[in-house]
């Protein structure tokens, strides 16, 4: 794992973030320079690509969220399926980037979750929080021949947290201030934000899944065009509908919204069963969008209840802030929701006057974001450090996240370091 003279010394240890999200359609992996560590760590992104998934696969997962027959034998298989899959990404990666695999210190895997239960469902006989994301690592660290970092959620579960939000520990090495207080909004298929109080330590930290996302819009909008479009691009079918406010006030009483933070949520609360009721209720058939024969007043209510949805991502975000953080200087705002402009509009109208910026404002590319919050703490993980923040999560204690897959049996060492996990 040495890595060529003058590698180092410009980008310091070379690692790789990969993250598939919420959402479930594609792998993003970020080639990321780590100098230092902890909270002197620096960061430089060398490279970042996405790699769609494939059809199938994407067809699988989904009938695995939905539970659907023979589950287990689905999941067992795309298992590994999925860890070639983020294998050929890191690769594919580091050959675009123009590093070679054998300068990489680490890679940090987060996987795709399937299941996330923060919190013990009394429905079921045998139930306690637990979280469960797939990509086999010792599938990733084979192909590669680099370390694997993944499942970084357990070990906060373990520690009494939620598992969930991991990605303030990136927010706060980064994008803490002195003087402003921020919120870090990601806004992929679930949304949430980390508060960064001005000249807060790590402990100050505060973060948790403030609700939908992208997961409502794009499911409604995978139902209303019968699976033509899967993502309402740059949100145009938003933009020509009208908010139906008496739907919009039915969702914002969601009791989510009302429980204070720890907090976590995933697809099984805002997922296609949701997306299919909320057809049900606004009487709107599969397809409605997709159909060039369809009524025009079909066709306006459809895209009415796109407008809706992402009115509802917006004004769940200010809501919760409202309820749950101190006044704010300025919010900034990554993932794939700060690139919809009709739903970045209605985000800004809804904190206003609170001035509401992309990520790429500070010379971070949203894209890679989180792919990059997976490639720190793997880093620092196989350092030694703590990298879970136990008042975004609940957690009694700074625990290490990941767990170790080394190709060869051996932990290797970033030149002039002596950590050991």
């Amino acid at each position: 794992m040495a890595s060529p003279a003058g590698t180092t010394a410009r980008h310091g240890d070379i690692c790789v973030g990969l993250m598939s999200g919420t959402s479930a359609d594609a792998i993003d992996a970020a080639v990321v320079g780590i100098t230092g560590a902890g909270a002197t760590a620096r960061l430089e992104l060398l490279g970042f690509g996405t790699m769609p998934l494939p059809p199938e696969v994407r067809r699988e997962l989904f009938l695995v969220f939905d539970q659907a027959e023979r589950a287990v034998e689905r999941l067992c298989s795309l298992n590994v399926v999925l860890g070639e899959l983020f294998a050929d990404a890191a690769r594919t990666a580091c050959r675009q980037a123009g590093v070679p695999l054998a300068q990489v210190f680490v890679i940090g895997s987060h996987g795709q979750t399937v299941w996330h239960q923060p919190e013990r469902d009394s429905t079921v006989p045998i139930s306690t929080p637990s979280t469960l994301q797939i990509g086999e690592p010792a599938v990733i660290a084979e192909r590669t021949g680099v370390p694997v970092m993944a499942n970084f959620r357990a070990a906060d579960i373990a520690a009494g947290g939620q598992g969930a939000p991991l990605v303030p520990y990136f927010d706060w090495v980064t994008l803490r201030h002195p003087e402003r207080s921020r919120a870090v909004q990601n806004i992929g298929g679930i949304a949430n934000v980390t508060y960064l109080p001005a000249g807060g330590d790590i402990e100050d930290v505060r973060a948790f899944d403030t609700g939908p996302g992208n997961a409502l819009i794009d499911g409604v909008v995978t139902l209303l065009t019968g699976g033509t479009a899967t993502f309402d691009a740059d949100g145009r079918l938003a933009a020509q509908g009208s908010i139906d406010e008496g739907l919009l006030a039915r969702l914002l009483a969601d009791p989510y919204l009302n429980r204070p933070p720890p907090k976590t949520t995933g697809r099984e609360r805002y997922g296609l069963p949701l997306c299919r009721r909320l057809l049900e209720e606004t009487g709107l058939p599969e397809g409605a969008l997709a159909d060039p024969a369809a009524p025009f007043s079909l066709r306006q209510r459809a895209l009415d209840l796109v407008a809706t949805v992402t009115a509802f991502t917006a004004r769940s975000i200010a809501e919760v802030y409202r309820r749950w953080l101190p006044p704010i200087d300025e919010v900034i705002v990554s993932g794939g929701g700060s690139r919809n402009p009709a739903l970045l509009s209605m985000l800004r109208a809804a904190l206003d006057p609170v001035p509401v910026v992309t990520l790429e404002a500070y010379g971070i590319d949203s894209k890679a974001k989180e792919a990059m919050a997976f490639a720190l703490p793997a880093h620092d993980g196989l350092l030694g450090l703590p990298t879970n923040v136990p008042g975004t999560t609940g957690a009694r204690r700074q625990v290490i996240l990941g767990t170790l897959t080394p190709p060869t049996g051996i932990v290797p060492r970033s030149q002039g370091k002596e950590g050991q996990v």
